[in-house]
């Protein structure tokens, strides 16, 4: 028997489709049925690859009893928090605000029929643990407090849609724009950082990639980079980073990085990409390229669909334990290799010392480096393949095969920066066949759906797919021209400001104007595991302002600044994304534009991509084009020409490409 949810594309939904909870997905049925019934909604959110997801369905949704108990009561419905984000920042929000605590998933929150909640938490066990109470016995209680206690709820209720309203940024605080921001913020990251391990605070740590990329960018503070570096290099040494497979899991439990929670998030994957990309082009240390070559390898080995697309996750259990597709014994690694190699790989994983999981297995991570001697990187090399290969053969962890426009975006960026600076055309054609699909699959009549799974794509697009995509469609552009790739940048570009900005106010909605009305309207500036949208389309309406000479991108992007720049300003370090898009409102970027007959630019792009220079774009035409924007519509020749511009106005044409290095890195001023 199954119930509504195995008519849902989510895959997370579907895992819930066999319980006995009468679950229905978010909409109008079951809002309809909560009012007509009088009935609190409970509302359930998690993800596929939730570790703690699962373990609350084991114990509880599957369990008869307790699902009579949810189902005499409550309406119950179950939410994707990847295909609904809308609803889960609603939610989590208001969360925090209930309970005064962080939130998570599973989010367990109850509601009345009008969508507002009053009480909540995160995970609840059956029975009372963890000084939680049992979930059974809350049930019962919240239900009675529902009926004896309306007023209270109505007051309360009340309270929290007006805070809701607080948690806006208030267009009357605009202020004129500075670079006061940028220094105040590495010196909020460096109080935090973590000398010893890299990275920032203590135990969960996370990647944080948009601070790591603002670190990066913005060296005018003397250790930033060295920040950033230091943490990139530490993640690629620990557990967090899969040393055998590629690509690293959404975070370490413990500050060495060494233990993480072993899900394997896309959204994730991509930032990290361009990272470590950038890492080996500011240092040439090949560690840095051997990260990006396992990222990259992994997201086109086990994350590309057949049509193109990327899939969201990989579970961190597989038969029904946390991590073990990733965990080994010594005498599981021994029997696999030579003797030789087994000595090499034992030390270098740290399989010499005592386990690090649970007492008694290790996860595989870098104890110590491996000597430079080539006989010992082959060895090396040698037994890392052999496990590979053995890991293969294991039950692997489940994946979410939902393809999501905003998580394949950050992965499209990713793909397209990391082929184009390290010279992989196969990464920069991956990113190609995933645009490619998200505009034949999920652009119907102008505009985005924000999910596809089984050839079925559907909901209402959010502020980050479009803000995303648009940012990696300019990335796209300058690994390899496509007329098709500027026209889809800007058509998405219009949609931003028809559809999602505040003329009012400024700045941009997380959802629509035509999206189905909740009961708030986020507009989110702060960064979290992936970037702000609002400081993403800020950045990206800039970039494509100055590309096409577009003063509506412009404008856009300008008041979103200025609407955020207040608290912006208070708390620098969790606006990452929006710092970067305020520097390059500050100093607007380089544009180098090449032209020249189809092939002849190689060289040129060759010496240019050699260095890293996070402000500039480098457009390369290779023959002709058609209906090409002022900007980009440079003469052709025969022999290669390029044009440096910055605003409205360009140097005069460069045939030397030593000539053209020197006002590059110059960074001359038109």
């Amino acid at each position: 028997m199954t119930n509504r949810l195995a008519q849902e594309t989510s895959p997370y939904l579907q895992q819930h489709a066999s319980n006995p909870v009468d679950w229905f997905p978010w909409g109008e049925e079951a809002l309809r049925c909560a009012r007509e019934q009088d009935k609190p909604i409970l509302l359930s959110i998690g993800y596929s690859a939730c570790h703690w997801c699962h373990v609350m369905a084991h114990e509880s949704f599957e369990d008869a009893e307790v699902a009579a108990v949810m189902n005499r009561i409550f309406i119950n419905i179950k939410v994707d928090r990847e295909e609904r984000p809308d609803l889960d920042q609603i939610y989590q929000t208001a969360h925090a605000m209930l309970t005064q605590r962080g939130g998570g998933w599973p989010l367990t929150l109850f509601l009345t029929p009008d969508q507002t909640p009053f009480f909540g938490g995160t995970y609840f066990p059956k029975e009372p643990r963890y000084n939680l109470p049992g979930f059974v016995q809350l049930l019962e209680q919240v239900a009675g407090i529902y009926r004896t206690h309306r007023e209270d709820i109505a007051l309360q209720n009340a309270s929290l849609l007006h805070a809701f309203g607080a948690t806006l940024p208030n267009a009357k605080d605009q202020g004129s724009l500075s670079d006061a921001p940028l220094d105040d913020a590495c010196d909020e990251l460096r109080q935090a950082f973590d000398p010893v391990y890299g990275g920032f605070g203590g135990a969960p740590k996370f990647p944080q990639p948009s601070g790591l990329e603002f670190l990066l960018r913005h060296a005018g503070s003397g250790d930033t980079r060295s920040m950033a570096l230091h943490t990139l290099r530490k993640m690629a040494e620990g557990g967090i980073h899969d040393q055998l497979g590629g690509g690293f899991c959404r975070y370490s439990v413990d500050e060495r990085w060494a233990i993480p929670h072993f899900e394997k998030m896309l959204y994730d994957n991509g930032p990290l990409l361009s990272l470590y990309t950038d890492a080996h082009v500011l240092t040439g240390e090949a560690s840095f390229r051997h990260v990006a070559q396992g990222i990259a390898g992994w997201a086109m080995r086990e994350m590309q669909s057949p049509n193109g697309g990327f899939y969201s996750s990989l579970d961190a259990d597989s038969e029904h334990e946390e991590g073990k597709f990733y965990l080994w014994t010594p005498e599981q690694v021994a029997s696999l290799l030579s003797a030789e190699e087994y000595a090499v790989a034992a030390v270098h994983y740290g399989l010499d010392q005592p386990p690090n999981f649970e007492g008694k297995h290790w996860n595989l991570l870098v104890a110590r480096p491996l000597d430079e001697l080539a006989q010992a990187q082959q060895l090396l090399a040698n037994a890392k393949q052999k496990l590979f290969a053995a890991r293969e053969n294991r039950v692997r962890p489940g994946r979410d095969e939902k393809i999501l426009v905003s998580w394949n975006a950050l992965m499209i960026k990713g793909m397209a920066h990391a082929g184009r600076m390290l010279g992989e055309p196969a990464w920069i054609a991956s990113a190609q066949r995933a645009t490619d699909f998200i505009r034949t699959a999920m652009w119907r009549n102008g505009r985005l759906l924000a999910t596809c799974k089984d050839d079925k794509a559907h909901l209402n697009a959010y502020l980050d797919d479009y803000a995303f995509l648009l940012d990696a469609l300019l990335e796209l552009l300058q690994a390899e021209f496509r007329p098709t790739d500027l026209k889809f940048a800007r058509a998405l570009a219009d949609v931003l400001l028809e559809q999602f900005e505040d003329a009012q106010e400024s700045g941009f909605f997380f959802t629509s104007h035509d999206h189905e009305k909740l009961i708030h309207r986020p507009k989110p500036g702060h960064d979290n595991a992936t970037p702000s949208g609002n400081g993403v389309a800020a950045f990206a309406l800039q970039r494509l302002g100055h590309l096409l000479g577009e003063v509506r991108y412009l404008e856009a992007a300008e008041c979103t600044l200025k609407l955020y720049y207040p608290v912006l300003a208070q708390q620098p370090s969790g606006f990452a994304s929006m710092l970067t898009a305020l520097r390059e409102y500050l100093t607007p970027p380089q544009i180098v534009i090449l032209r020249s007959a189809p092939g002849a630019s190689a060289a040129w792009r060759r010496q240019l991509l050699q260095r890293y220079w996070p402000d500039t774009l480098i457009i390369a035409l290779e023959g002709e084009f058609a209906g090409l924007p002022e900007m980009l519509a440079k003469p052709l020749s025969q022999e290669v020409s390029a044009w440096v511009c910055q605003g409205v106005r360009c140097l005069p044409v460069i045939k030397d490409c030593n000539e053209l290095v020197a006002v590059c890195q110059s960074g001359e001023t038109v």
